[in-house]
């Protein structure tokens, strides 16, 4: 699988900008989708997933901003990013795995269980 991320650039804060990632060369049937990003000497942080039932997990840092969805027939996933601040500014990754959902995670997961990533892209806020 080769998850390709495009969509990032620079915002001003309170402003949108919409990510996506189109899923190549699937070995699979991909249960669970979503977006992890990483600030500047920060950890990688979970902020949106979605599964095959669209069920979706939102991080308390964007819910109510970001929103996630997919189009399954042209194998993309995307994330609207409405209401930007500057502490979103980070490296934006989508993620994917065919061994659960959503609803199947497990309590306390973590970015290691998920095991195809993108090359990630730039997303900077700027107040």
């Amino acid at each position: 699988v080769e998850l390709v991320e495009s969509g990032g650039g620079s915002a001003q804060a309170g402003g949108p900008l919409r990510l996506s990632c189109e899923a190549l060369r699937l070995p699979n049937r991909l249960r669970c989708t979503g977006w992890f990003r990483q600030a500047p000497a920060q950890e990688r942080e979970g902020i949106a997933l979605i599964d095959n039932d669209d069920n979706t997990w939102y991080a308390d840092s964007v819910k109510g901003r970001f929103t996630i969805s997919q189009d399954n027939a042209k194998n993309t996933l995307y994330l609207q990013m409405n209401s930007l601040k500057p502490e979103d500014t980070a490296t934006y990754y989508c993620v994917a795995d065919s061994s659960f959902t959503v609803s199947t995670l497990p309590v306390g997961w973590t970015s290691e269980y998920f095991g195809y990533w993108g090359q990630g892209t730039q997303v900077a806020v700027s107040s």
